[in-house]
């Protein structure tokens, strides 16, 4: 079957990192924001670490995970499809689409790692989002899936951002899907511009592992990613290492902002 071209515009997005078990409800105090259903490819680099502390605000550093399928990893790109918005009130939000890039990252004297947007474009309607990090940009996602008679199913990704300033992120991916692991998780990504500020996803995903350098995983059939531009190329300046690609067909989450925080 095939999924033919989305046309509409999508929101910010985080890596799938650091998360805990945690049941999909809003806690005293909590505003909520809002109740997203999306479908996400993430790429997790090793980059140069002088590139990741120039992104990272003044007192907090980079914190790659020491084990699993990114370990090592301290760069993500998340490309993110919004599908549906689900307003507090219940009415319905509008979708938007965006590739933006996280740090785990720490703040220096504690131990929690958590992801940091700190740069990325978007849809012109949602940047530079509530992480104030994205840059506008014409978004355009293409994503086919083939199933053949045995179950095997093939997918095809297309996604390409261009941005006015001359930054742009390219990705053209062809991989064999895998069985999808479901869980529920817990997520505090907080913005690389200002780091008080973070919202709080408690989330349903099922995530796919199609490369990992460190899992020796390899089910990607094609792939070429290109980020370009005068900020992304000091970032994507060839030295830059793939340890993972990660498919994520099926996510969902319930956003809040904590109460001492405001949009």
């Amino acid at each position: 079957m095939t999924i033919p071209q989305i046309s509409r515009n999508i929101a910010g997005a985080v890596a799938l990192i650091t998360l805990t078990a945690v049941t999909n409800v809003t806690s005293a105090g909590e505003k909520p924001v809002g109740t997203y259903a999306s479908q996400r490819t993430q790429l997790s680099f090793k980059v140069s670490d002088v590139a990741v502390q120039k992104l990272l605000p003044q007192g907090w550093q980079a914190s790659p995970s020491n084990s699993g399928p990114s370990k090592d990893a301290n760069l993500n790109v998340v490309f993110v499809d919004i599908l549906s918005v689900q307003n507090p009130d219940g009415s319905p939000g509008e979708t938007f689409r965006a590739a933006a890039l996280a740090i785990p990252a720490k703040k220096e004297g504690t131990d929690a790692t958590v992801p940091m947007v700190v740069g990325g474009l978007a849809s012109p309607s949602y940047a530079p989002g509530p992480y104030r990090a994205n840059a506008p940009a014409n978004a355009t996602v293409d994503r086919r899936l083939h199933t053949d008679p045995t179950g095997k199913s093939n997918v095809e990704e297309s996604w390409e951002f261009k941005s006015d300033d001359g930054n742009a992120i390219q990705l053209q991916l062809q991989y064999v899907s895998g069985t999808a692991v479901r869980s529920n998780a817990q997520a505090t990504p907080h913005s690389g511009i200002n780091p008080d500020f973070y919202r709080i996803y408690r989330l349903e995903q099922a995530v796919d592992v199609v490369r990992s350098t460190v899992a020796g995983t390899d089910r990607v059939q094609k792939y070429l990613f290109k980020a370009t531009g005068p900020k992304l190329a000091q970032i994507f300046d060839g030295s830059e290492q793939l340890i993972s690609i990660v498919s994520v067909p099926f996510y969902t989450n319930q956003i809040s902002l904590p109460e001492e925080v405001t949009q």
